[in-house]
């Protein structure tokens, strides 16, 4: 039982129509979560009911954040020049600084003061509206239609999250087994079962040496029998996705550093992005 009233700032990493500090309502589930009655109603309503419902503690929701705003503001406080926030985690996302007179929508009244906005993006939804189409491929097209559940949804996020790496890098080495090129085309029970290539794995194979090794014993911890000949084949998918991967992600990056500062396309001043040390830690081979 606690006594003190606690402070808590909520960490939110879904899409939100946020009205005020501490409301706001659910767009929609993504990253493969889903939960009935929860789209269209208030967030913090809902956190502070079921709070409310456990009587052994007295918690006050002071701020309601997305996880990418709190990476940019975390290192803001060190940096003041940091006016990006990235998150490629199992899920991405992305948020930048924006000129206040370059908001559109800006329906509340204008502080003192107070020139710049934090712009959440939800970038994982780039390219829902079909302007992605050319650099979808036909694994791309399995993974979203057959395989993930919100098909047509979250189409960026579908391409260079951890979420979904390991199982594009599945879905091709599928067509390369059938097509008798991988595994001498022997059936690979491990390859058959959705996201059992997990995107740790890519991340694994990538990092090692050009040796053969660390995928041998991935392979081998899956069950798979492979040749030196399948462990470099299985290297070049996963190199193959994950460079894909963080070429999207840089293109948009670069694309929110132009709509930043003229300046900065003109190769002056400086900008901090801030990314979550457990994104470096997991997967630093995208950031090289």
């Amino acid at each position: 039982q606690i006594s003190e009233k606690l402070p808590l700032g909520f960490t939110f990493s879904f899409p939100v129509s946020q009205t005020s500090l501490t409301s706001g309502s659910l767009i929609s589930w993504t990253k493969g979560f889903s939960a009935s009655g929860v789209e269209g109603e208030d967030i913090i309503r809902l956190l502070r009911d079921a709070l409310a419902r456990r009587k052994d503690s007295d918690v006050d929701v002071v701020a309601l954040v997305n996880d990418t705003t709190g990476t940019m503001m975390s290192r803001a406080l060190l940096d003041s020049d940091c006016q990006i926030g990235l998150i490629l985690g199992t899920g991405t996302n992305a948020c930048y600084m924006e000129s206040l007179s370059a908001v559109g929508k800006w329906a509340h009244p204008k502080q003192p003061g107070v020139d710049k906005v934090a712009i959440n993006t939800e970038w994982g939804a780039f390219g829902d509206n079909g302007v992605l189409d050319d650099v979808f491929t036909e694994f791309d097209k399995v993974l979203d239609q057959k395989i993930s559940i919100n098909p047509g949804k979250q189409l960026f996020e579908k391409t260079i999250s951890g979420m979904y790496l390991g199982e594009i890098v599945r879905l091709v080495c599928v067509k390369l087994i059938d097509s008798g090129l991988l595994f001498k085309g022997q059936a690979a029970p491990a390859f058959s079962e959705k996201f059992k290539f997990e995107s740790k794995y890519v991340s694994t194979v990538e990092e090692g040496d050009d040796s053969v090794a660390a995928t041998q014993q991935i392979l081998s911890g899956l069950g798979v029998t492979a040749s030196e000949d399948d462990c470099k084949l299985v290297r070049r998918v996963c190199a193959a996705v994950s460079t894909r991967a963080a070429r999207l992600a840089a293109a948009g990056i670069s694309t929110i550093v132009d709509k930043i500062d003229t300046a900065l396309r003109c190769g002056r001043g400086r900008l901090t992005l801030q990314v979550p040390p457990s994104v470096l830690q997991a997967y630093g081979g995208m950031f090289r």
